[in-house]
């Protein structure tokens, strides 16, 4: 679903196919926000790819079956981003010990930040709620996750914070920089498993 950014923003949700926009003001509020590196360092979320064209993905958060796969399903494709000289990124609403436990348990192939407060999610209206989650798809996409030997980590899927916001929150995809307002691509997620197609990223980020 890959697009070229207006300055409209569609009202609702996306469905597959549908392009999604990013408003001047949404991309003025993303880059204020804040996200930590895995040493607690605060980091102004547009540094990312300030200087560097980034793949970035979004996670539900750091416990959820589905994020895991998409982290692989991603970093499948690393020869190809690394030969363009573009990063690859994943965030997630939750604390830096819950980035730190995410990357040690699937050795992601990739950058990890960790966004407490769901800054970055707010700013780009990101879907959350229960109908989103709970749908015949997302059943579908877990027990296939589960299948081909993906688990989710219910320690951290019950932590507090995700299990009162995170655990309803959905994520998705953005290609962006150099150039701290340049998003080229944006990927919103209408339910949990809503993989965008990885032909469009690579278009996107590495054409």
């Amino acid at each position: 679903m890959a697009i070229s950014i207006s300055t409209a923003l569609l009202p609702s949700c996306p469905k597959s196919g549908e392009a999604s926009v990013v408003s001047k003001d949404d991309k003025n509020l993303l880059e204020k926000v804040q996200v930590f590196d895995l040493n607690g360092n605060a980091i102004l979320i547009s540094d990312l790819w300030k200087d560097r064209k980034a793949v970035v993905a979004f996670a539900r958060h750091f416990g959820c079956v589905l994020c895991r796969k998409r982290a692989d399903y991603l970093a499948s494709k690393k020869d190809k981003l690394d030969a363009s000289g573009v990063a690859l990124i994943l965030i997630g609403p939750g604390s830096v010990d819950q980035a730190k436990a995410f990357l040690e348990q699937t050795n992601f192939q990739g950058e990890v930040y960790a966004d407490p407060k769901y800054s970055a999610y707010e700013a780009l209206r990101f879907v959350s709620g229960v109908s989103t989650t709970f749908t015949p798809g997302a059943g579908l996409k877990i027990i296939q996750a589960y299948m081909e030997g993906y688990r989710q980590d219910w320690g951290l899927s019950f932590e507090k914070d995700t299990r009162t916001k995170g655990g309803w929150q959905q994520g998705g995809v953005i290609v962006a920089g150099p150039g701290i307002s340049n998003i080229s691509y944006i990927h919103k997620d209408k339910e949990a498993g809503d993989d965008p197609d990885i032909e469009d990223i690579l278009k996107a980020c590495c054409s």
